[in-house]
């Protein structure tokens, strides 16, 4: 006979699961549709990733902003410490910039692999080619570290897709104190270069027309918020960094945009 325990798990469980695909199945966009459009601008020089994010390209890329997710919004909530994003792409590399306003800027993690994600403040990238299984979650911190995951699919997330796949270019700058909350800093800057190679060891396409889908999430951690704010960029219907009908359609610009 079963315990109470055990059956209350297991009810507890089918709520779980049925509020969650109730969300997705009535807000998520089509993976297959337009989707939110993410332009990521040629470099004809290659982007000095140090984290200053004072390279000629990024004054000409598109830049995001992130946003709550609509649950948060629909608790009332409100985005206190903003983000903004830009991407540039060239033939052997996929560029990202990240500048956020970040009141206390800390990150614990110290190697390079790490699940940085509960650890202090990150940057995430992710990355799905369209029409296929697998995708990428690529961290940066403002400690400069890095960590890049590979998901054959959301259906098998073994111990062997959380090993460190990718050796990522990454950089970070810090305006203010670094892991100390007695302070208020301004915020931090970071530059990410992920090897085209990597995206498309399984032949993947890549250059203007190709198809591929983007999320940067973002965890911020401080002394001066209520909790610790997730956001995105695009936003999300619900606060899940992993909802890939939902990101973003990358659009990688021809060479002679301006």
């Amino acid at each position: 006979m079963k315990t109470f325990k055990v059956m209350l798990l297991q009810v507890m469980t089918v709520v779980m699961l049925s509020s969650t695909f109730g969300c997705a199945s009535k807000q998520a966009i089509k993976p297959h549709d337009n989707g939110y459009p993410v332009q990521a601008v040629y470099a004809d020089q290659p982007v000095n990733v140090d984290g200053r994010l004072d390279d000629a390209v990024w004054a000409k890329a598109q830049t995001y902003q992130m946003k709550l997710g609509q649950d948060r919004v629909e608790l009332d909530q409100t985005l206190i410490e903003g983000g903004k994003i830009r991407f540039a792409w060239d033939e052997k590399f996929l560029y990202m910039a990240v500048e956020f306003t970040d009141s206390d800027v800390v990150a614990e993690g110290t190697e390079n692999g790490e699940h940085h994600y509960s650890k202090g403040d990150l940057a995430e990238l992710f990355l799905w080619p369209l029409d296929q299984t697998w995708y990428w979650e690529l961290y940066v911190t403002p400690n400069a570290l890095q960590t890049s995951f590979f998901f054959p699919g959301p259906g098998r997330l073994l111990p062997s897709t959380f090993k460190n796949h990718v050796d990522l270019t990454v950089a970070a700058q810090v305006q203010g104190t670094f892991n100390d909350w007695s302070d208020r800093d301004k915020g931090w800057t970071a530059e990410m270069a992920v090897p085209v190679s990597a995206l498309t060891a399984r032949g993947e396409a890549w250059g203007p027309g190709a198809a591929w889908r983007v999320l940067v999430g973002r965890y911020n951690y401080s002394a001066f918020l209520p909790q610790t704010e997730l956001s995105s960029m695009p936003k999300l219907s619900r606060t899940s960094f992993h909802l890939r009908p939902e990101y973003g359609r990358l659009i990688l610009m021809p060479k002679s945009a301006k």
